[in-house]
């Protein structure tokens, strides 16, 4: 479950229906009514909060959001796009990982879901971090 509060316009997420599970793009919130539009499989429906599951942050889920891996010889890993990066200080451990665009530094201590890094991108950048590949 997701709080409605925790999303935004394009933010990647699970939306399920009828037992069936799909992942998709947030369209619109409707933070009154509790609800998320979400286009998933090239439909858009509404959906409460218990509908709604994150996605953990992964590789793959990285380059789905374009960014580019680099491996350092210290075992770390570093995620670039653009001049925002993602540091890894273990390899394929994203528990525990530093983000920073110019003077902007977070460390943060915890596994973060893809919809919560495309929020600190933005927050940050001030651009949308939308995925490479349409939903």
């Amino acid at each position: 479950m997701i709080k409605i509060s925790d999303l935004k316009f394009g933010d990647i997420v699970v939306a399920e229906y009828e037992g069936q599970k799909r992942e998709g793009m947030v369209k619109d919130v409707d933070r009154p009514e509790g609800k998320a539009l979400v286009e998933a499989a090239g439909n858009e429906f509404w959906y409460e909060p218990h509908e709604l599951y994150p996605i953990a942050l992964t590789d793959e889920q990285m380059r789905k959001l374009g960014f580019t891996k680099h491996e350092n010889g210290d075992g770390s890993t570093k995620y670039m796009k653009d001049s925002f990066r993602v540091l890894l200080p273990q390899k394929d451990n994203f528990s525990n990982l530093e983000i920073w665009w110019r003077e902007d530094h977070r460390y943060l201590n915890q596994p973060i879901n893809m919809h919560e890094l495309q929020n600190h991108y933005y927050q940050m950048t001030k651009v949308e971090l939308m995925p490479v590949a349409v939903y």
